[in-house]
């Protein structure tokens, strides 16, 4: 499952686009814009809907596997929708049911069938999503790119976030109660990404010339990938679905 979307808000060259991410299975795939979001479906390739919200932009947009809700966050200039706020859409109803607000901007989201997560540049925020009841937060160094993995499964809930250093990674198995800390590069997390089943993790750095994949119930580094020589900016992992690779 890849680690999230990629965040294009800031950038000068699409006024239109601000978001592109993956659902957890990878059938389809959402996108933020100025006008609101849609969501296309890969095989075959089509726009599964599209919606306009007035007051702004979608500068994130979460799915759930192919069911009718999203949680949404919006751009700076999105009046309805401030980017502070994480709102759960209900497109069957098409409208929101549900927020959560925070002082600081919300730098992405990750959805289970169970929970929701947001993820602040300090924090990670964990919360039930039936009632949207707080269950844990989180520190963590400065994460501006919002990484945050989150397994989709339901075999166990594991989390993976930056740790308190960097380089590091916070991995949370949350049925268990247990924690582990990554030491796994010496420089800035770019990318996270768990499997399916919350078993194995991969991790990259702002260098972007080695991923390291972990088993998650161990913390034990298992295989170290080199892709090359040089500098890579590593925008989104994710495993195939035996997790063979």
């Amino acid at each position: 499952m890849s680690s999230g979307g990629l965040d294009l808000s800031r950038s000068k060259n699409n006024h239109d686009l601000l978001f592109i991410g993956y659902n957890q299975d990878q059938s389809c795939f959402a996108v933020g814009c100025s006008t609101g979001f849609r969501i296309y479906n890969c095989s075959p390739f089509r726009v599964q809907l599209d919606r306009v919200i007035e007051g702004g932009g979608i500068r994130h947009v979460e799915m759930l596997f192919r069911c009718n809700l999203f949680a949404l966050v919006g751009a700076a200039n999105n009046g309805r929708f401030p980017p502070n706020q994480v709102i759960i859409w209900d497109d069957q109803l098409k409208k929101e049911v549900g927020e959560l607000s925070f002082r600081h901007e919300v730098k992405a989201v990750r959805l289970r069938r169970d929970m929701v997560v947001a993820v602040l540049e300090f924090k990670v925020m964990v919360y039930r999503f039936a009632d949207l009841s707080f269950l844990l937060e989180l520190d963590t160094v400065a994460n501006p790119k919002g990484i945050c993995a989150l397994s989709s499964g339901s075999q166990q809930t594991v989390l993976a976030c930056p740790g308190s250093q960097r380089g590091h990674v916070r991995l949370e198995l949350m049925d268990q109660r247990r924690t582990h800390a990554l030491a796994a590069h010496t420089s800035p997390l770019s990318c996270l990404a768990l499997n399916l089943d919350g078993s194995r993790l991969v991790t990259a750095s702002e260098k972007g010339t080695i991923l390291r994949v972990f088993d998650t119930g161990s913390g034990r580094s298992l295989q170290e990938l080199r892709r090359g020589a040089g500098t890579a900016a590593i925008c989104s992992l994710t495993f195939n679905p035996p997790s063979t690779l």
